[in-house]
């Protein structure tokens, strides 16, 4: 892991443990839980403080309150934290989101995946991740067609990941897009996207 926050050394397991008791303590305030969230991330000093504050983010308790006004919150959170583990964590969220108004969040993510910022655009690429049948496949062309250029790791690995993923649902698809788009595509994006479909 590169990341110039240290770390205090505390595994995943035994950072869920710590946490299990102070996330048993309802917030019942939304601006309380919005403000935990973000003063627990901005303050911290370490990066397992960051994933405390994703942890409250994402903790069942608070399910309700993941709607579209949350979204500048969970922005914030990937432009600050900046890496993939940061991002592909509170991405869930933008998951949860977009279940709940897809044609809002369509829009919403199409502007994300032409952001100047490269984590907002690996957000919107892998952000239908596990949506299998509810893809919308418009848009997980639209977020990979605009970023398919980009020399960038992080995308192009995100777009591997997210046809990968989309393959499970529909192999037909994927191979077609595949095929149509292979002169622009990166060889990891092509490994990824085809991993399981028996041809690279």
């Amino acid at each position: 892991m590169k990341s110039a926050m240290p770390f205090r050394g505390i595994s995943s397991p035994e950072l869920k443990i710590l946490l299990r008791p102070i996330l048993a303590d309802r917030i019942t305030s939304r601006d309380e839980w919005e403000a935990g969230v973000r003063t627990l991330f901005d303050d911290a000093t370490h990066r397992e403080e960051w994933y405390a504050a994703l942890a409250l983010l994402r903790h069942r308790h608070y399910r309700a309150w993941r709607d579209r006004d949350v979204i500048p919150l969970v922005r914030h959170l990937i432009e600050q934290g900046a890496w993939w583990d940061i991002v592909d964590d509170a991405v869930h969220v933008v998951g949860e989101v977009r279940q709940l108004d897809p044609a809002g969040e369509a829009i919403r993510l199409g502007a994300w995946a032409t952001d100047p910022n490269l984590w907002v655009r690996r957000a919107a690429i892998i952000s239908q991740l596990g949506a299998r049948a509810a893809t919308d496949v418009a848009l997980l062309e639209r977020v990979v067609l605009a970023n398919l250029d980009d020399r960038e790791f992080f995308i192009r690995k995100a777009i591997g990941w997210a046809l990968r993923d989309y393959a499970r649902t529909s192999p037909e698809w994927v191979r077609a897009f595949v095929g149509d788009h292979a002169e622009r595509m990166s060889g990891l994006s092509r490994r990824e996207a085809m991993k399981h479909l028996g041809s690279q």
